[in-house]
């Protein structure tokens, strides 16, 4: 029986999936047809790798099209349609993150979790103080801290060297940790998303382990998972050092 989302889908309208370079970018091909975002602009893309990763999206869908099972197509439709217009607005939006990120509010209690989150969540902050010179202040208070504003400079420095595509996979990894030095660890290789993730729900795996959990929740924490390591795909498609010859 068809639910109501499925009804809803696009029906598949094309063929053949492939990709073509065009100038220095790689678009993604429908029958021959160039995709283009909602935007209604050219899906054009840095590398033949991450156009591949977006080509294979298209030709895994089946009688109708997914959106969300296309992650790769729609960050790279986010930062043409989104990022790349609202640039100031979106790095000031993502640069909020740091204000209240979670690797900056630790337990005061119980000790076993206070040491998770200190091993899980200092190596990053370190990281972070020494390659950028970004300190961030940390606080077992149930209150906001501020953060000094010589280190939100910074980090909003830093978000403004990223190209469009790097800003919008960052913000899907900031946004779904709840931290940008996470976020951020994963960006620049510091640290996999396999264990930014498991730094970041430190906290939901130690009451599942206390208390247990449902489907509900560990289904959320999934998702999640989901999002970062599509983001970090993402990053490493776009940022690949494989060249291309034509």
């Amino acid at each position: 029986m068809t639910d109501e989302k499925t009804a809803k889908l696009r029906k598949r309208f094309y063929m053949d999936v492939s990709v073509s370079p065009e100038g220095e970018a790689f678009n993604v091909l429908l029958d021959e047809r160039t995709v283009k975002t909602p935007g209604k602009v050219p899906l054009a893309l840095k590398t033949r790798e991450l156009a591949n990763g977006v080509a294979e999206e298209w030709n895994a869908q089946g009688e109708k099209i997914n959106p969300l099972s296309m992650p790769l197509t729609q960050i790279a439709c986010t930062a043409i349609d989104r990022v790349g217009p609202h640039r100031d607005e979106t790095e000031v939006l993502v640069a909020k993150f740091a204000e209240l990120d979670l690797v900056c509010y630790h337990a005061e209690a119980p000790i076993d979790l206070v040491k998770r989150q200190h091993d899980a969540w200092q190596p990053p902050l370190d990281w972070l103080a020494s390659e950028y010179g970004i300190k961030l202040t940390t606080t077992a208070a149930l209150i906001a801290v501020p953060q000094p504003d010589e280190s939100l400079t910074k980090f909003k420095e830093l978000v403004a060297s990223f190209d469009d595509h790097e800003l919008a996979a960052f913000a899907v990894l900031a946004q779904a940790m709840g931290s940008v030095v996470l976020g951020l660890s994963v960006t620049r290789g510091f640290m996999t998303g396999e264990d930014a993730v498991a730094a970041a729900q430190i906290d939901e795996t130690f009451q599942f382990e206390l208390w247990g959990s449902d489907r509900e929740a560990e289904q959320r924490l999934r998702d999640l998972r989901d999002e970062v390591f599509d983001a970090e795909r993402y990053l490493t498609l776009h940022c690949s050092k494989i060249s291309e010859t034509f």
